[in-house]
């Protein structure tokens, strides 16, 4: 089994769904992991127009395309987030209303459920997404940070996302949270963290992202060996570590696709993430969900880059050996 490939919308929400798709079509996609926002999915009109999931289908298969999940990161983002201007501008309306920071974290967790009732009304079973962190800003211990701190932060997620989580499992439907700077789970331990926070309930795995882990020095195979039953979806992303003796990881308050950054977001193979390695750790954890090509870099058209994305894994992807290779060698083998 080869596994499908995908791509992720978010970046390019700017386009109607409609054209996109016919762009991806000619591209050679399987299919689109469908963003929340833009006009690609929107999870209000999901919920309350009877027949919006079966007009996107039918919008996908009129154009060759699959869906295999829904992203909801930026409503997810909210959810666990200290709420300030910066929200306003990836939020839709109706989540950030009046600005009042604990009715938008409210409207961010209902939301959260209905698209999970939404994925299952378009057929999908997975949710992509952020948590959010209310501890974020306390990455670096100064002024001090007692223990109990960074605790409350874990036990606000356990609060918040149990109820969400109730409602995936009554829909049938998985939370994979993108491991990532920002959220409350970021690198292999707070992942882990925040497994055992939730009582390793099955509703919650992760949407793995070698990118983000790359730049932080975290392995990306040992991720997938830290967590083979909870690889709910894969994001096809590479990144580049830049530094030069005058940056640093935290890139100095340098917006991206800026050449003096420690590290930036790269086209698939013009990178520093070992693909090949990735594959052959997806193939051992018998992962068979799409490869989801979310592409971002600053200094490539992008049209350019997806296509030319898209070749790259369709190049790189490969089944794992039914046989062992050295089989042939073993008389008693061939005899059986």
């Amino acid at each position: 089994m080869v596994r499908p490939i995908t791509l992720c919308t978010g970046q390019w929400a700017d386009l109607p769904v409609a054209e996109l798709a016919r762009k991806c079509s000619d591209w050679g996609y399987d299919g689109l992991e469908l963003a929340c926002w833009g006009d690609h999915f929107e999870v209000d009109k999901a919920i309350d127009e009877e027949d919006y999931c079966e007009k996107k289908r039918d919008l996908l298969e009129k154009n060759n395309q699959q869906v295999f999940a829904i992203s909801n990161h930026l409503v997810g983002q909210a959810v666990l987030d200290h709420i300030d201007i910066r929200h306003k501008s990836i939020l839709p309306p109706y989540i950030w209303g009046d600005g009042n920071p604990e009715e938008i974290n409210r409207r961010a967790a209902e939301d959260m459920k209905n698209a999970a009732r939404a994925a299952q009304k378009l057929g999908v079973g997975v949710v992509n997404g952020f948590t959010g962190s209310s501890i974020w800003h306390l990455l670096y211990s100064y002024p001090p940070i007692s223990p109990e701190m960074i605790e409350d932060g874990f036990d606000l997620l356990a609060e918040r996302f149990n109820p969400i989580l109730d409602v995936f499992g009554e829909c049938g439907v998985k939370f994979a949270l993108e491991v990532h700077p920002t959220e409350i789970a970021f690198d292999l331990y707070t992942a882990e963290r925040a497994l055992e926070k939730l009582n390793y309930r099955e509703e919650f795995g992760f949407n793995f992202d070698p990118s983000h882990l790359l730049w932080q020095g975290v392995d990306p195979v040992e991720f997938i060996r830290a967590f083979p039953d909870r690889i709910y979806h894969v994001h096809m992303k590479d990144a580049i570590v830049t530094l030069n003796g005058r940056s640093g990881i935290l890139s100095s308050h340098l917006n991206f696709g800026d050449p003096h950054r420690g590290w930036d977001f790269r086209s698939l193979g013009r990178g520093g993430v070992n693909f090949e390695e990735i594959i052959r750790a997806l193939n051992v954890i018998d992962y068979q969900g799409p490869l989801s090509i979310e592409w971002e870099d600053s200094g490539m058209d992008r049209e350019h880059g997806a296509q030319e994305a898209l070749e790259f894994v369709k190049q790189l992807d490969f089944e794992p050996s039914k046989v062992a290779f050295d089989a042939a060698f073993d008389k008693e083998e061939q005899v059986k």
